[in-house]
């Protein structure tokens, strides 16, 4: 797979580098307009990926049908968003409406969740004294309720162990999460123990070991192409910069890809050192 994860670092060279640098290295060009695979090939993808928790949003933030039903069958998914899927809700900024939604999903069990409205989730959160019934109200939040969830903790802060099991929500809005966790010492390190990532750009940059991180990426034409692009771009003044044209720093790229432990600018800084 090394070549598969070289694409994404070289999605950042100079257009006019890239394929001097395949024939150099022998890799062929990626397929082009490859859609996602069958849902349960791409569910498995998901169960071994080691993706981070995150990821699982940016897919669904391509607001697809194709791409929802393979979240939904997924890992890591609570049972709130798998109901915001069944309604065709749209995660993204993109979609006009609801989305179309499968009919042999709908068929499917739906999950055992009640449909609380936005009161009477912000009551059980407000209830919550253990983490297990802090899950249990932060999985009655639909996507409609984060604005209520979010003005009742401003009035009054919600508990401890609410505001964790809303922090590791997926799609917690983000300026929301950034307060549930202020002033707490091991916020960050929990966030991301959980899996949870502000964007792509912070997980090419942050993560590790690069293997895995260019690993999940490299699902990024059909998985989430616009987080993909923002890794990219995060990736594209240090490729050019340390790797550059030059086919050798390429070489020792792909040599020590497979084993190495840092992050990826570790990896792109030491292969052109080395070269």
């Amino acid at each position: 797979m090394t070549h598969v994860n070289l694409d994404v670092l070289l999605a950042a060279a100079e257009p006019g580098d890239r394929q001097r640098i395949r024939e150099r290295l022998g890799l062929a060009e990626p397929a082009a307009d490859a859609g996602p695979p069958a849902v349960w090939s791409a569910v498995g993808w998901m169960s071994s990926s080691r993706m981070p928790a995150s990821a699982v949003l940016w897919m669904l933030e391509c607001d697809r049908p194709e791409i929802n039903e393979i979240v939904f069958h997924g890992p890591r998914v609570d049972r709130a968003v798998r109901e915001d899927i069944l309604r065709g809700l749209p995660f993204g900024d993109r979609a006009s409406g609801r989305l179309a939604v499968p009919e042999h999903l709908l068929a499917a069990q739906r999950p055992d969740l009640r449909d609380a409205g936005p009161a009477e989730a912000v009551g059980e959160l407000r209830r919550a004294t253990t983490m297990k019934s802090g899950r249990a109200a932060a999985a009655l939040v639909r996507r409609g309720h984060w604005d209520a969830v979010d003005a009742a903790d401003r009035e009054r802060p919600l508990p401890g162990y609410a505001r964790w099991a809303l922090a590791i929500r997926i799609d917690c809005p983000p300026a929301l999460r950034a307060r549930l966790g202020a002033g707490h010492p091991s916020f960050a390190h929990r966030m991301r123990q959980a899996g949870i990532v502000a964007g792509a750009d912070e997980y090419v940059r942050e993560w590790g070991p690069a293997r895995q991180v260019l690993s999940v990426l490299a699902a990024g034409p059909w998985a989430f192409p616009a987080r993909l692009a923002q890794a990219v771009d995060a990736l594209r003044p240090l490729v050019r910069e340390r790797l550059g044209g030059n086919p050798e720093a390429w070489a020792v790229t792909a040599q020590l890809l497979p084993t190495f432990a840092g992050t990826v600018p570790e990896l792109v800084t030491t292969a052109g050192a080395i070269a």
